[in-house]
């Protein structure tokens, strides 16, 4: 009963939103979207592998979102206790160090079938800091062949585009804060955050000094931040591959009506649900290489009606960026789940020999 109270309500709420026309739609595949996901809710299991005890060094990350999609899908009608109906395998490192993991596939692959039979393909792990690049064979296969999530954004060569997932970065919880309606903006951008690299300090400083431009050289408070954005029309965020897990708060833009403003200097291949949302509906990217002045373009091109469907299209894009307390339908943990199941029958690998 409460499957089919769950699916109807799929139909009701999100329907309208999966079957509108493909140009309009925030998502790539909105005929399928919504048939594939409850298709994922019937009948995706997976098995997960009897975890050792964590090494405490691993437990430090206890509230990061990777903490969180382990502790969920650990306790998830997902799981299945019987490896032959699975479709995919989830392996839980006691430790990120590589010689703890080597060991812990070698026991894997020594006990159980499944790792030989396909090399890993259909295997899943997470990954704080991403897997480098490693001799040993066991991590060499996993790297090649098992699908990674790890926190957006992932250090450069860290990240396999056609098979690895990103998990953003949590939401902040503000019950009294309501998600703005259409209104006048106090500011016309906002950064928040540290400006380090030199790169980005001297693209911020020429910004400072525009008015109706908020530019902060530090974090605010989680508070003062939701406030600001849902006063803002643009939030900008700068992308940078040297500083990984850096907390780019793009849900929380989306949530209060702020269209995320993406800076980077070099290609982004690693957005969260970059085969569920079509990101260039809620957000826009702009190089590093083109100054102050190609952001201030992009930001007055986006404008009128073409702004404020990008403002509404992130406001329902929103949904998949919270992290519920208990199931709820299109959150990240079933927008991660959803990932990986497009995934099940997709992936291809290689053996050590040939790598």
């Amino acid at each position: 009963m409460a499957v089919q109270l769950l699916h109807l309500l799929l139909l009701v709420v999100f329907l309208p939103l999966c079957l509108a026309e493909t140009s309009s739609s925030l998502y790539l595949s909105p005929s399928t979207f919504l048939p594939d996901y409850q298709k994922m809710l019937k009948s995706f299991k997976i098995f997960a592998y009897p975890t050792p005890p964590k090494d405490p060094a691993a437990l430090v990350e206890a509230s990061s979102a990777a903490a969180l999609f382990d502790a969920s899908l650990l306790r998830s009608p997902f799981l299945t206790s019987d490896p032959h109906r699975a479709h995919l395998f989830y392996l839980s490192f006691p430790s990120e160090e590589p010689r703890s993991v080597a060991r812990f596939l070698r026991a894997i692959r020594s006990k159980y079938p499944f790792w030989n039979r396909t090399l890993g393909a259909d295997h899943f792990f997470l990954a704080i800091d991403g897997l480098g690049i490693e001799s040993d064979r066991n991590l060499v296969e996993l790297k090649k062949n098992s699908i990674q999530i790890s926190p957006f954004p992932t250090a450069q060569g860290r990240f396999v585009p056609h098979k690895d997932l990103t998990l953003p970065s949590l939401m902040f919880q503000l019950a009294n804060l309501p998600i703005p309606s259409a209104k006048p903006s106090k500011f016309f951008a906002f950064y928040d955050g540290a400006t380090r690299s030199p790169a980005i300090s001297q693209f911020l400083d020429e910004l400072r000094g525009i008015p109706d431009f908020l530019i902060s050289s530090w974090p605010s408070d989680p508070v003062s931040r939701l406030r600001t954005m849902s006063v803002s029309r643009f939030c900008l965020f700068y992308y940078d591959r040297d500083r990984p897990r850096r907390n780019l708060a793009i849900g929380d833009a989306l949530a209060m009506g702020c269209v995320p403003v993406v800076i980077s200097g070099s290609p982004i291949l690693d957005l969260p649900f970059s085969d569920v949302l079509r990101w260039t509906d809620i957000a826009l990217f702009v190089g590093l290489h083109g100054g102050a002045g190609e952001v201030r373009r992009a930001m007055n091109r986006t404008c009128g009606e073409t702004y404020e469907r990008m403002r509404a299209a992130g406001g329902k894009a929103s949904i998949h960026f919270n992290w519920s307390t208990g199931p709820r339908p299109f959150d990240l943990f079933h927008t991660v789940i959803y990932q990986l199941w497009l995934r099940r029958h997709t992936i291809r690998y290689g053996r050590y020999n040939e790598l």
